[in-house]
């Protein structure tokens, strides 16, 4: 299948290290991308677009998200910055549920649990959707692939 990512590198070269939490963090989340994903490069009038699989850099550098496409022999296939900004409350708000729902773990009945992810869920969907609209014109991904990306934006924004 060539609409799809192989490799997935985080660059946090510019940030902070990240602690023990967060690395393992990402590497799940990584695994996760890898092992299911749909990425597509639609087709453009000014240039030829090379077809996948595609390595993937996500970078976080100066308040942009950098995407950096490579081809599977690593050739240059494509590169785009969204801005930080749409995504910032919704980073943000997921974090916050991120906390209640740890704190709820440790000590409130599963309904209440149950609840809090529910909430976490949403919140992570809405993260989603944000990233598929900033993502139209640039890359095609499905909502899994979405999330999946989502959860490392997050993870590098944590790190930054």
């Amino acid at each position: 299948m060539t609409g799809r990512l192989i490799h997935v590198q985080l660059d946090d070269s510019n940030l902070p290290p990240p602690t023990a939490e967060i690395e393992q963090e990402r590497r799940v989340a990584i695994f996760d991308l890898l092992e299911d994903n749909s990425f597509h490069l639609p087709a453009r009038a000014d240039r030829t677009v090379p077809d996948g699989p595609y390595r993937l850099s996500l970078a976080i550098r100066e308040r942009h998200l950098v995407f950096d496409l490579t081809t599977e022999a690593e050739d240059p296939a494509g590169a785009f910055h969204l801005s930080l900004g749409p995504f910032r409350q919704v980073v943000k708000d997921y974090f916050q549920i991120c906390e209640s729902y740890f704190d709820a773990v440790k000590k409130r009945p599963p309904s209440q649990i149950e609840a809090i992810d529910m909430a976490r869920r949403g919140i992570h969907n809405e993260g989603a959707r944000v990233l598929q609209e900033r993502l139209s014109g640039k890359a095609e991904v499905d909502i899994d692939t979405a999330r999946r990306l989502f959860t490392l934006i997050c993870v590098l924004h944590f790190g930054g």
